[in-house]
Protein backbone atom coordinates (compact mmCIF):
# COMPACT_ATOMS: atom_id res chain seq x y z
CA UNK A 1 0.00 0.00 0.00
CA UNK A 2 1.13 3.63 -0.75
CA UNK A 3 0.45 6.58 0.82
CA UNK A 4 1.01 8.74 -2.29
CA UNK A 5 2.85 7.96 -5.84
CA UNK A 6 5.74 10.21 -3.87
CA UNK A 7 5.70 11.95 -7.63
CA UNK A 8 6.69 15.06 -5.78
CA UNK A 9 7.50 16.29 -2.04
CA UNK A 10 4.63 18.20 -0.38
CA UNK A 11 5.40 22.00 -0.38
CA UNK A 12 3.27 24.70 0.86
CA UNK A 13 1.86 27.44 -0.64
CA UNK A 14 2.01 29.86 1.80
CA UNK A 15 5.67 31.47 1.85
CA UNK A 16 7.31 30.02 -1.12
CA UNK A 17 10.05 32.02 -2.59
CA UNK A 18 9.48 35.05 -4.82
CA UNK A 19 8.93 34.07 -8.07
CA UNK A 20 9.29 36.88 -10.81
CA UNK A 21 8.30 35.93 -14.92
CA UNK A 22 10.56 37.82 -17.87
CA UNK A 23 10.09 41.86 -17.43
CA UNK A 24 8.59 41.80 -13.92
CA UNK A 25 5.43 39.91 -15.07
CA UNK A 26 3.13 38.31 -12.80
CA UNK A 27 1.07 35.85 -14.40
CA UNK A 28 2.98 33.21 -17.00
CA UNK A 29 0.03 32.59 -19.33
CA UNK A 30 0.11 29.80 -22.39
CA UNK A 31 -2.76 28.44 -24.23
CA UNK A 32 -2.52 24.51 -25.10
CA UNK A 33 -4.86 23.58 -28.17
CA UNK A 34 -4.80 20.02 -28.24
CA UNK A 35 -4.64 18.23 -31.77
CA UNK A 36 -5.38 14.86 -32.04
CA UNK A 37 -6.02 11.93 -33.85
CA UNK A 38 -8.94 9.23 -32.63
CA UNK A 39 -9.19 6.28 -34.58
CA UNK A 40 -12.55 5.00 -35.89
CA UNK A 41 -11.48 1.35 -34.71
CA UNK A 42 -8.47 1.20 -32.22
CA UNK A 43 -6.94 -1.76 -31.21
CA UNK A 44 -8.53 -2.63 -27.47
CA UNK A 45 -6.67 -2.12 -24.12
CA UNK A 46 -8.19 -4.00 -21.09
CA UNK A 47 -8.14 -1.02 -18.39
CA UNK A 48 -9.78 1.66 -20.96
CA UNK A 49 -12.31 1.58 -23.79
CA UNK A 50 -10.78 3.72 -26.62
CA UNK A 51 -14.62 4.85 -26.87
CA UNK A 52 -17.63 5.32 -24.38
CA UNK A 53 -20.08 3.70 -26.03
CA UNK A 54 -20.32 0.80 -28.54
CA UNK A 55 -17.47 0.48 -30.73
CA UNK A 56 -17.64 1.21 -34.17
CA UNK A 57 -18.79 4.87 -32.70
CA UNK A 58 -19.64 7.11 -35.65
CA UNK A 59 -21.12 9.81 -33.89
CA UNK A 60 -18.40 10.49 -31.87
CA UNK A 61 -15.45 9.66 -34.27
CA UNK A 62 -17.10 12.15 -36.83
CA UNK A 63 -17.30 14.98 -34.04
CA UNK A 64 -13.79 14.96 -32.65
CA UNK A 65 -13.22 14.80 -36.25
CA UNK A 66 -14.67 18.26 -36.99
CA UNK A 67 -11.78 19.49 -35.07
CA UNK A 68 -9.51 18.87 -37.83
CA UNK A 69 -11.86 19.70 -40.55
CA UNK A 70 -12.85 23.33 -39.23
CA UNK A 71 -12.19 23.83 -35.60
CA UNK A 72 -8.76 24.84 -35.59
CA UNK A 73 -8.90 27.03 -38.31
CA UNK A 74 -11.41 28.28 -36.53
CA UNK A 75 -9.36 28.79 -33.73
CA UNK A 76 -5.99 29.64 -35.22
CA UNK A 77 -7.55 32.74 -36.65
CA UNK A 78 -8.77 33.75 -32.82
CA UNK A 79 -5.55 33.37 -31.74
CA UNK A 80 -4.02 35.48 -34.46
CA UNK A 81 -6.27 38.26 -33.50
CA UNK A 82 -4.50 38.58 -30.14
CA UNK A 83 -1.09 37.68 -31.76
CA UNK A 84 -1.05 34.39 -29.30
CA UNK A 85 1.03 31.54 -30.21
CA UNK A 86 -0.29 28.42 -29.21
CA UNK A 87 1.72 24.89 -27.75
CA UNK A 88 0.03 22.54 -29.47
CA UNK A 89 -0.47 19.10 -27.57
CA UNK A 90 0.23 16.76 -30.26
CA UNK A 91 -0.93 13.42 -31.11
CA UNK A 92 1.94 12.67 -33.44
CA UNK A 93 0.28 10.34 -36.25
CA UNK A 94 -1.47 13.56 -37.12
CA UNK A 95 2.05 14.58 -39.01
CA UNK A 96 1.00 12.57 -41.17
CA UNK A 97 -3.04 12.16 -41.19
CA UNK A 98 -3.06 15.99 -41.78
CA UNK A 99 0.16 17.29 -42.40
CA UNK A 100 -1.72 21.00 -43.47
CA UNK A 101 -2.19 21.67 -39.53
CA UNK A 102 1.29 21.06 -38.83
CA UNK A 103 2.41 23.22 -41.50
CA UNK A 104 -0.48 25.98 -40.29
CA UNK A 105 1.07 25.67 -36.97
CA UNK A 106 4.50 25.88 -38.34
CA UNK A 107 3.71 29.21 -40.00
CA UNK A 108 1.90 30.78 -36.58
CA UNK A 109 5.74 29.81 -34.63
CA UNK A 110 3.68 27.52 -32.66
CA UNK A 111 5.11 24.92 -29.97
CA UNK A 112 4.32 21.03 -30.06
CA UNK A 113 4.72 18.80 -27.28
CA UNK A 114 3.86 15.48 -27.03
CA UNK A 115 0.21 13.51 -26.29
CA UNK A 116 1.25 10.10 -27.83
CA UNK A 117 0.85 8.32 -31.16
CA UNK A 118 -2.81 8.96 -31.11
CA UNK A 119 -5.50 9.77 -28.29
CA UNK A 120 -6.45 6.10 -28.78
CA UNK A 121 -3.58 4.19 -27.67
CA UNK A 122 -3.17 4.34 -24.12
CA UNK A 123 -0.16 4.01 -21.84
CA UNK A 124 -1.49 0.95 -19.80
CA UNK A 125 0.11 -1.90 -19.68
CA UNK A 126 3.13 -0.85 -21.43
CA UNK A 127 6.77 -2.37 -20.70
CA UNK A 128 9.47 0.84 -20.40
CA UNK A 129 10.64 -0.33 -24.04
CA UNK A 130 7.12 0.24 -25.63
CA UNK A 131 6.71 3.57 -23.74
CA UNK A 132 10.15 4.31 -24.80
CA UNK A 133 9.43 3.53 -28.66
CA UNK A 134 6.32 5.64 -28.58
CA UNK A 135 8.73 8.63 -27.11
CA UNK A 136 11.42 8.00 -30.04
CA UNK A 137 8.77 7.66 -32.51
CA UNK A 138 7.02 11.32 -30.65
CA UNK A 139 10.35 13.52 -30.61
CA UNK A 140 11.25 11.81 -34.74
CA UNK A 141 8.02 12.07 -35.83
CA UNK A 142 7.67 15.85 -34.93
CA UNK A 143 11.17 17.23 -35.55
CA UNK A 144 10.83 15.73 -39.09
CA UNK A 145 7.67 17.73 -39.58
CA UNK A 146 8.61 20.45 -38.10
CA UNK A 147 11.92 20.95 -37.28
CA UNK A 148 11.20 21.27 -33.56
CA UNK A 149 12.59 19.04 -31.03
CA UNK A 150 9.92 18.41 -28.23
CA UNK A 151 10.00 18.96 -24.75
CA UNK A 152 6.88 18.47 -23.25
CA UNK A 153 4.35 15.79 -22.98
CA UNK A 154 0.76 15.28 -22.03
CA UNK A 155 0.51 11.00 -22.06
CA UNK A 156 -2.23 9.98 -24.94
CA UNK A 157 -5.87 10.50 -22.83
CA UNK A 158 -3.81 11.15 -19.50
CA UNK A 159 -3.05 7.41 -19.02
CA UNK A 160 0.02 6.28 -17.71
CA UNK A 161 2.50 3.69 -16.48
CA UNK A 162 4.82 3.80 -13.20
CA UNK A 163 8.26 4.46 -15.89
CA UNK A 164 6.17 7.41 -17.45
CA UNK A 165 8.15 10.69 -16.00
CA UNK A 166 11.49 8.96 -15.44
CA UNK A 167 11.46 7.83 -19.45
CA UNK A 168 10.32 11.68 -20.39
CA UNK A 169 12.99 12.90 -17.90
CA UNK A 170 15.72 10.48 -19.07
CA UNK A 171 14.78 11.42 -22.89
CA UNK A 172 15.45 15.35 -21.93
CA UNK A 173 12.01 16.37 -21.86
CA UNK A 174 11.22 19.73 -19.74
CA UNK A 175 7.86 19.70 -18.50
CA UNK A 176 5.15 17.21 -18.00
CA UNK A 177 1.28 18.14 -17.65
CA UNK A 178 0.00 15.04 -16.09
CA UNK A 179 0.10 16.32 -12.54
CA UNK A 180 -2.18 18.88 -11.68
CA UNK A 181 -1.51 19.36 -7.82
CA UNK A 182 -0.35 23.45 -8.21
CA UNK A 183 -0.28 26.84 -9.57
CA UNK A 184 3.31 27.04 -9.90
CA UNK A 185 6.05 25.14 -11.49
CA UNK A 186 7.56 22.38 -9.17
CA UNK A 187 10.38 20.24 -9.91
CA UNK A 188 9.06 16.11 -9.88
CA UNK A 189 11.12 13.49 -8.43
CA UNK A 190 13.08 11.70 -11.50
CA UNK A 191 15.52 9.54 -11.27
CA UNK A 192 17.56 11.91 -13.72
CA UNK A 193 17.36 15.02 -15.49
CA UNK A 194 15.33 18.15 -14.52
CA UNK A 195 11.38 17.53 -15.25
CA UNK A 196 9.62 20.01 -14.36
CA UNK A 197 5.25 19.81 -13.47
CA UNK A 198 3.66 22.26 -15.46
CA UNK A 199 0.39 23.76 -14.67
CA UNK A 200 -2.28 22.32 -16.97
CA UNK A 201 -5.44 22.95 -15.54
CA UNK A 202 -8.33 20.62 -16.19
CA UNK A 203 -10.49 22.94 -14.07
CA UNK A 204 -10.34 25.32 -17.01
CA UNK A 205 -10.19 22.57 -19.87
CA UNK A 206 -13.19 22.66 -21.99
CA UNK A 207 -13.10 19.12 -21.85
CA UNK A 208 -14.64 19.23 -18.39
CA UNK A 209 -16.42 22.33 -18.98
CA UNK A 210 -18.05 21.41 -21.44
CA UNK A 211 -18.25 17.67 -22.12
CA UNK A 212 -17.99 16.71 -18.03
CA UNK A 213 -19.93 19.80 -16.81
CA UNK A 214 -22.25 20.80 -19.04
CA UNK A 215 -21.57 24.26 -18.75
CA UNK A 216 -23.02 26.59 -21.61
CA UNK A 217 -20.17 29.15 -23.12
CA UNK A 218 -21.26 32.05 -21.21
CA UNK A 219 -20.24 30.56 -18.09
CA UNK A 220 -17.49 28.88 -19.21
CA UNK A 221 -15.75 32.36 -20.38
CA UNK A 222 -16.94 33.81 -16.82
CA UNK A 223 -14.97 31.02 -15.28
CA UNK A 224 -11.84 31.75 -17.75
CA UNK A 225 -11.87 35.22 -16.56
CA UNK A 226 -12.42 34.12 -12.62
CA UNK A 227 -9.76 31.87 -13.18
CA UNK A 228 -7.00 34.86 -14.41
CA UNK A 229 -8.08 37.44 -12.11
CA UNK A 230 -7.21 35.20 -9.03
CA UNK A 231 -4.31 33.95 -10.38
CA UNK A 232 -3.10 37.70 -11.20
CA UNK A 233 -4.23 38.71 -8.19
CA UNK A 234 -1.85 35.93 -6.39
CA UNK A 235 0.92 36.88 -8.61
CA UNK A 236 1.54 40.10 -7.15
CA UNK A 237 3.29 38.06 -4.14
CA UNK A 238 5.18 35.09 -6.68
CA UNK A 239 4.58 34.46 -10.31
CA UNK A 240 1.27 31.93 -11.18
CA UNK A 241 0.87 30.23 -14.20
CA UNK A 242 -2.32 29.68 -16.32
CA UNK A 243 -2.81 27.74 -19.18
CA UNK A 244 -6.15 27.01 -21.10
CA UNK A 245 -6.19 23.94 -22.62
CA UNK A 246 -8.33 23.31 -25.56
CA UNK A 247 -9.70 20.65 -28.31
CA UNK A 248 -11.26 22.76 -31.45
CA UNK A 249 -14.01 20.14 -31.63
CA UNK A 250 -15.37 21.84 -28.53
CA UNK A 251 -14.43 25.49 -28.00
CA UNK A 252 -14.21 26.24 -31.51
CA UNK A 253 -18.03 25.08 -32.42
CA UNK A 254 -19.42 28.36 -33.75
CA UNK A 255 -21.65 29.13 -30.73
CA UNK A 256 -18.70 29.30 -28.26
CA UNK A 257 -15.95 30.86 -30.65
CA UNK A 258 -17.05 34.45 -29.61
CA UNK A 259 -17.75 33.76 -25.85
CA UNK A 260 -14.39 32.30 -25.76
CA UNK A 261 -12.81 35.41 -27.65
CA UNK A 262 -14.50 37.53 -24.69
CA UNK A 263 -12.21 35.60 -22.25
CA UNK A 264 -9.15 36.32 -23.99
CA UNK A 265 -10.06 39.88 -24.46
CA UNK A 266 -9.89 40.19 -20.88
CA UNK A 267 -6.72 38.32 -20.14
CA UNK A 268 -4.93 40.23 -23.23
CA UNK A 269 -6.18 43.54 -22.09
CA UNK A 270 -3.98 42.99 -18.62
CA UNK A 271 -0.48 42.48 -21.03
CA UNK A 272 1.54 44.83 -18.76
CA UNK A 273 1.43 42.17 -16.14
CA UNK A 274 1.07 39.00 -18.12
CA UNK A 275 4.26 36.98 -19.97
CA UNK A 276 2.61 35.64 -22.61
CA UNK A 277 4.46 32.18 -23.54
CA UNK A 278 4.41 28.86 -24.74
CA UNK A 279 4.72 26.25 -22.14
CA UNK A 280 9.30 25.32 -23.18
CA UNK A 281 9.68 28.76 -22.53
CA UNK A 282 7.62 28.77 -19.26
CA UNK A 283 9.33 25.43 -18.25
CA UNK A 284 13.13 26.66 -19.43
CA UNK A 285 13.05 30.10 -17.80
CA UNK A 286 11.87 27.89 -14.77
CA UNK A 287 14.44 25.60 -14.72
CA UNK A 288 17.16 28.17 -14.76
CA UNK A 289 15.92 30.80 -12.70
CA UNK A 290 14.10 29.02 -9.72
CA UNK A 291 14.79 25.19 -9.41
CA UNK A 292 17.41 25.08 -7.31
CA UNK A 293 15.64 27.87 -5.47
CA UNK A 294 12.32 25.63 -4.99
CA UNK A 295 14.75 22.68 -4.21
CA UNK A 296 16.52 24.39 -0.98
CA UNK A 297 12.90 25.81 -0.13
CA UNK A 298 10.99 22.00 -0.17
CA UNK A 299 14.23 20.65 1.82
CA UNK A 300 14.27 24.00 4.19
CA UNK A 301 10.79 22.94 5.35
CA UNK A 302 11.91 19.41 6.42
CA UNK A 303 8.85 17.96 4.22
CA UNK A 304 11.06 16.04 1.89
CA UNK A 305 10.31 12.38 1.46
CA UNK A 306 13.01 9.57 -0.09
CA UNK A 307 12.65 8.20 -3.21
CA UNK A 308 11.62 8.84 -6.60
CA UNK A 309 7.78 8.42 -8.46
CA UNK A 310 6.26 5.36 -7.07
CA UNK A 311 9.13 4.36 -4.87
CA UNK A 312 10.54 5.56 -1.24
Amino acid sequence: MRATPNLYDYWPYAGRPKIEWPGGKKLAFWIAPNIEFYEFMPPGNPQRSPWPNAIPNVQQYSQRDFGNRVGHLRLMELLDKFNLRGSVSLNVALCDHHPEIIEDCVKRDWEFFSHGIYNTRYSYGLKPEQEQAVLDDSIRTVEKASGQRIRGYLAPALTHTESTLDLIAENDFWYSCDLFQDDQPQPLKTKTGNLVSMPYSLEVNDVITYSVMGFDPQRYTDILKRHFDQLLKEGERSGTVMCIPLHAYLVSQPHRIRPFEEALKHICAHSDDVWFATGKEIAKYYIDNYWDQTVADIKSRGVTTLGTGFAS
